[in-house]
């Protein structure tokens, strides 16, 4: 079912020949994985050592949701990313924004391996944590919504939904490379982590910035953004074009992100710190436990984006949203037991069936929300907003759980309710996965693409 195809580029319904469509697959999927590698160990860190080396307090609880706030901080500036960056998306082209994005994320990650703690210039060491912080969320907000634009415009109309799932397998990658980077340094003594070993991870991001770029380099500018170019019709505000024509699916947009972004942060982030510091689950466990699930949602999303090609996006997502809703509880039960088996098998029950599909839908149902002259705006700014809105989960989820004296069910309350608010939005948006994204607007969602 996940083949890929081997005729010509007529035959598989796109403009863009089988080799080169690899090379825009390859080129996602690496450059994907190498940003949010970048912004994913920043929350690992948050949850492990910041609260000690640039926020520390006689509470160890205060320090922690301090440094969680930072870690939100991100969020805040991810939809300003969004707006700039798919501003220069939709007027320059998908590819050059894409390199752009690469070396804001790549070097802001970098050179916070090199800042200095609290113990050596005071106050400043946070300062300059989050500035560093900002300039990630700008690079984060562009990211994903450009390599899912790039894709649903170079993949067949009828495996778009496949193809397009690959800018997420990235993003799990880049999520499992940064919770293996800390399970190494975490061999390290305390004394060694806190000194120098939580610095490796973000220095490698330098070299990191030279494979991203070449693969990048090599990818070609999507043939529906190169059309546009010819036939003049790319425009000059495309944020303000989006407001105007696509109110309906900004606020779609804005709500299908909520749950899934709490999901992906409540999993990979606040469990490290809710399990080793409440539950006193050791860190090797729950790390182990976030690249398990990490691995399961690799294999997991090509399947689940090709399952999309055949019975719609719309099936996928409401499902996902659902199963969240119920299975939250359990999985702080599951949790509660501190049995490493359970705590693992409460990671992969709850993405496999809860979150791996939605986020697998995600690049195509986004890019089926808007037409092609503001797609890049739309997508990154309503994707963004939701982000934002649900990007303080680890702070929020840490300061329940510490009002509630340890108990998680709070927490999970929480995420149930956020699922709701993704329902509606999943329910309120019309099945696309058969739509023609070459249109270039002004209707809400393009015609319908012709059989064969």
């Amino acid at each position: 079912m996940t083949t890929e195809p081997t005729g010509t580029a007529e035959e598989t319904g796109s403009s863009t020949k089988p080799r080169e469509l690899r090379r825009v697959v390859f080129g996602a999927l690496v450059g994907t994985a190498l940003e949010w590698y970048d912004f994913f160990i920043y929350g690992t860190a948050a949850a492990l050592v910041f609260n000690v080396l640039f926020f520390p307090q006689s509470d160890p609880a205060v320090g922690t949701i301090t440094a969680f706030a930072t870690f939100g901080v991100g969020f805040v500036f991810r939809p300003l990313g969004g707006i700039l960056f798919g501003h220069i998306g939709d007027r320059i082209g998908r590819r050059a924004t894409l390199i752009l994005t690469t070396l804001v994320m790549g070097l802001s990650t970098g050179v916070i391996g090199l800042l200095p703690t609290y113990e050596t210039i005071g106050v400043w060491a946070p300062v300059l944590l989050v500035l560093l912080r900002v300039l990630q969320g700008l690079g984060a907000g562009a990211e994903f919504g450009g390599a899912s634009t790039l894709l649903a415009e170079h993949a067949p109309p009828s495996r778009r939904g496949y193809y397009c799932s690959y800018a997420q397998t990235g993003v799990q990658v880049g999520l499992v490379l940064a919770t293996v980077s800390f399970l190494l340094v975490g061999l390290l003594s305390e004394e060694e982590l806190r000194a120098w070993g939580w610095r490796v991870p973000f220095l490698v991001s330098f070299l990191l910035i030279g494979v991203s770029l070449y693969v990048r380099l090599r990818v070609e500018e999507s043939p529906v953004f190169r059309r546009m170019l010819a036939e003049q019709q790319v425009i000059k505000l495309p944020v303000l074009e989006t407001l105007r024509s696509y109110p309906r699916n900004l606020l779609i947009g804005v709500g299908a992100h909520i749950a899934d972004t709490a999901c992906a942060y409540l999993y990979a982030t606040f469990t490290v710190s809710y399990a080793t510091t409440t539950l006193g689950i050791s860190r090797p466990t729950v790390l182990t436990g976030v690249i398990v699930f990490g691995l399961v949602v690799i294999v997991l999303q090509p399947v689940y984006g090709a399952l999309s090609d055949r019975i719609g996006r719309k099936p996928l997502n409401l499902f996902s949203m659902v199963f969240t809703a119920i299975f939250i509880f359990p999985f702080f039960l599951l949790l509660e037991t501190r049995q490493p088996v359970l705590v693992v098998l409460a990671l992969v029950v709850a993405t496999a069936f809860g979150w791996a599909p939605v986020i697998a839908v995600q690049p195509a149902f986004y890019a089926e929300l808007f037409g092609a002259r503001v797609r890049y705006s739309g997508f990154a700014t309503s994707r963004e907003v939701g982000a934002a809105l649900a990007g303080f989960t680890p702070l929020i989820a840490a300061a329940m759980v510490a009002a509630a004296g340890g108990a998680p069910w709070v927490v999970a309350a929480y995420i149930a309710g956020l699922c709701v608010i993704s329902l509606v939005a999943f329910l309120a948006a019309p099945e696309s996965k058969d739509m023609d994204i070459t249109e270039a607007g002004p209707s809400r969602l393009g015609r319908l693409s012709r059989p064969g």
